[in-house]
């Protein structure tokens, strides 16, 4: 049995990994520690067996009580700032959370595990693939050994932050692991992201803004399979590595696009009452909701092609994507047609 501490456990991949590990490790304790802003929401958990402590990381002391109180030994650390865009807008959020946040939970591990009790522990970060920059057309897929070169104020603060806990492990001990992780997407992604502001957006017959001209490539990875890709870091991860975790999808966005279209069209087709609950859709009546699309200014600093080398996790974790992107972006857009209580008030947020 283990006692996890799961930050930012109350959003998008948090939360999905919440409940992937209640499935497979049923007799362990989650506690979930979320501020519960925008992107964090209660009803995420839903069915969930876990204790959610409504809080934030950058309070150290909190941290401490939360490590000691349930004899913690692994900390998931998911909480981050992450949308781009935000970060571009408002930069000082990114910071705040991502480094300052990051180093609070550093300096509370090490306090309990280190300095305290001396459990065998492990710090597992969530990072992303933003922090290695821009690929060109023909250049190798990131791998670990891969130079920073983060190009927004989000990815320049998971650098930091990823920088940080090596620089806990290797100064005083502490045993992480970090995974760099490309697009996520499945349940439970609020809706400000492309695949899920796309669909509702084209169930609402709202248009499809496509930033510049639509051909930025990434690698997209269902979040179950991100999930998977945590667990192994945890059970085989050599302490102080760092690991990639991939989909194995490196597509342009206009193909996403053009599947999530495509995917609409076969859902309005194939289930029964979808026109009557949409009707604003151009699905529902009888036209291409490919007929959406529009282009719009390239975001700053728009960053062309990611994609992951995840020849290290195979090796050493048995890692590997089971879910195509297809049949993963078809049950997503079913799962959001079928849970329309769960974001409806958050697309309000959003209009």
């Amino acid at each position: 049995m283990a006692n996890l501490l799961v930050t930012g456990g109350a959003g998008f991949i948090g939360g999905n990994f919440v409940h992937y590990w209640n499935a497979r490790h049923p007799d362990d304790l989650v506690v979930v520690l979320d501020a519960l802003t925008y992107a964090g929401n209660r009803s995420t958990l839903g069915g969930a067996k876990a204790e959610l402590v409504e809080g934030d990381i950058r309070d150290t002391e909190l941290v401490e009580g939360l490590l000691r109180d349930h004899a913690i030994d692994t900390l998931v650390h998911f909480a981050a700032e992450s949308h781009v865009d935000r970060s571009i807008v408002g930069p000082d959020a990114f910071i705040d959370t991502n480094i300052l946040g990051t180093n609070s939970l550093l300096k509370a591990a090490r306090t309990v595990w280190l300095a305290g009790t001396g459990v065998a522990h492990r710090f597992h970060h969530i990072s992303t693939d933003e922090v290695f920059g821009s690929l060109g057309p023909n250049d190798p897929a990131f791998s670990e050994t891969t130079p920073y070169a983060p190009n927004s104020p989000y990815s320049a603060s998971k650098a930091a932050s990823d920088h940080l806990v090596r620089a806990y492990h290797h100064t005083f001990g502490l045993d992480v692991t970090t995974s760099n992780c490309s697009n996520n997407y499945g349940p439970y992604q609020y809706p400000e992201k492309l695949i899920p502001l796309f669909l509702l957006n084209a169930l609402h017959g709202r248009s499809l803004p496509i930033y510049g001209d639509g051909m930025n490539v990434r690698d997209w990875l269902h979040v179950e399979d991100h999930c998977r890709g945590i667990e192994a870091c945890l059970a085989k991860g050599r302490p102080g590595e760092t690991y990639n975790i991939g989909g194995g999808a490196e597509l342009p966005n206009m193909e996403v696009i053009d599947t999530i279209c495509a995917e609409v069209d076969r859902a309005f087709a194939e289930v029964d009452g979808l026109a009557a609950r949409y009707p604003d859709a151009p699905a529902a009546k009888g036209e291409a909701t490919s007929s959406l699309k529009s282009f719009v200014t390239d975001r700053a600093g728009h960053d062309r092609r990611y994609a992951i080398d995840e020849t290290k996790a195979r090796a050493e974790l048995a890692y590997a994507p089971e879910r195509g992107f297809e049949e993963g972006l078809r049950q997503t857009l079913r799962w959001y047609l079928d849970n329309e209580n769960w974001w409806r008030p958050l697309a309000a947020r959003i209009q």
